[in-house]
């Protein structure tokens, strides 16, 4: 079951950045909540499962989107690498670690994004707005971060994302 639903959650991030969340953008900005998700990963399990699931949740995201294929499968493989190379030297129980990790982690997968797509196509807009759009997009990922680690977290450990190994 904890396979499925780690399955089914960038799904369920994709559905809900694309259907109510585009009603709720901040100045045009929409939250990133499969990232959000592959950061809480990450942070949990380690940056090898992070690198993976953050590589995988972003293919998925790349093919929903139809446009740069891979950019946002490495970006998030390489945030995911970051965040879970801290798992072992945070605290993890602290929310406020998560939101930090969330927030600085858009700061980067933006830069990465923005990098890996410039670098690849031609025909690549950059908008002068683009900080400003980051700014907001990490505020929003960081307010929807608190419920959302609230559950994850419990979840990892005790409920149906809980690993049978050991923890």
């Amino acid at each position: 079951m904890r396979y499925l639903l780690l399955f089914l959650l960038p799904f369920t991030a994709i559905l809900l950045q694309s259907t109510i969340f585009s009603f709720y953008g901040i100045k045009g900005t929409l939250p990133d909540l499969v990232l959000v998700f592959v950061v809480f990963f990450a942070l949990i399990n380690g940056a090898r499962g992070g690198t993976i699931y953050g590589f995988l949740c972003g293919l998925l995201e790349d093919l929903y989107l139809g446009r740069f294929i891979g950019v946002n499968a490495l970006s998030k493989a390489f945030t995911a690498y970051l965040v879970g190379h801290f798992q072992d030297r945070v605290f993890k129980e602290n929310i406020l670690v998560a939101l930090i990790a969330v927030f600085f982690s858009t700061f980067i997968n933006s830069l990465l994004v923005f990098f890996l797509a410039l670098f690849t196509h031609d025909t690549f807009n950059v908008d002068m707005n683009i900080v400003v759009t980051v700014i907001y997009q990490s505020i929003y990922n960081t307010v929807l971060g608190v419920p959302l680690y609230l559950w994850y977290y419990k979840s990892s450990y005790q409920g149906i994302l809980r690993s049978t190994g050991e923890r």
